[in-house]
């Protein structure tokens, strides 16, 4: 079993209802993945992201650079009694939300990987293990692009995201 990171996008008045009902939430998280699936929306478009296996490699590589988001765990917590996979989820304000897509915009992957050697993530034990494999660092680069697009795309619309491990 893998631990993926998951985003889901949410306006105002449904992270309101979020918060309040967080079984709707989940209700709303399977709805939006499974309307998803079928269509392969375009980035612009999603509600929901994942950046796969990739998310304690951004963890260790935002924090590097002392990222003002932590848009790998979410920062605010609902639904605490729950759990979503790995934890219970949280969330980012819509103002969180477009911090968070102006520093990606500006922060280049290669910035990010720039001086990390992959035995730093070994020693650092970023999961998943396996970081010896030549060009590992750039396995990260294509959810990196993703995340920031799809975060780019939220901060436009004013929404507010939820993010949890599953």
């Amino acid at each position: 079993m893998s631990m993926i990171g998951e985003y889901l996008r949410v306006t105002a008045a449904e992270l309101d209802r979020v918060v309040q009902d967080p079984d709707w939430a989940l209700d709303l998280v399977e709805e939006v993945q499974n309307a998803e699936e079928e269509s392969e929306p375009a980035l612009a478009e999603a509600r929901h992201f994942s950046t796969y296996k990739t998310w304690d490699l951004l963890r260790f590589l935002l924090a590097r650079v002392d990222f003002p988001v932590n848009v790998v765990h979410g920062e605010e917590p609902f639904a605490e009694d729950g759990d979503w996979g790995y934890g219970p989820p949280r969330y980012l304000r819509p103002e969180r939300i477009r911090l968070a897509a102006e520093a990606l915009r500006t922060t280049p992957y290669d910035q990010l990987i720039s001086g990390v050697d992959p035995a730093d993530l070994t020693e650092a034990e970023v999961y998943p293990l396996g970081w010896e494999e030549p060009g590992a660092l750039e396995w990260g680069r294509h959810w990196y692009d993703g995340l920031t697009q799809f975060l780019k795309a939220a901060a436009v619309a004013d929404d507010a995201m939820l993010v949890w491990l599953d």
